[in-house]
């Protein structure tokens, strides 16, 4: 789960999972938690990724 597509199939299948009776509730709440998690993570990645990419181009201005 590395990226957000990569982890909204493991959702998908977690909850598929679920439904099959295939795994229970509080792994599959687990797992469900680990992804928001890692979601998180990748959305804060991307927006300081931005936030650097704004400030080259202010400071390239400045100049």
């Amino acid at each position: 789960m590395t990226t957000p597509r990569e982890t909204r199939k493991a959702v998908n299948r977690i909850a598929n999972m679920l439904l099959n009776g295939e795994i229970d509730a509080k792994t599959a709440n687990a797992i469900l938690y680990a992804a928001n998690v890692t979601l998180g993570a990748i959305r804060t990645d991307e927006q300081q990724t931005k936030i650097d990419e704004l400030e080259k181009i202010v400071n390239g201005m400045q100049k």
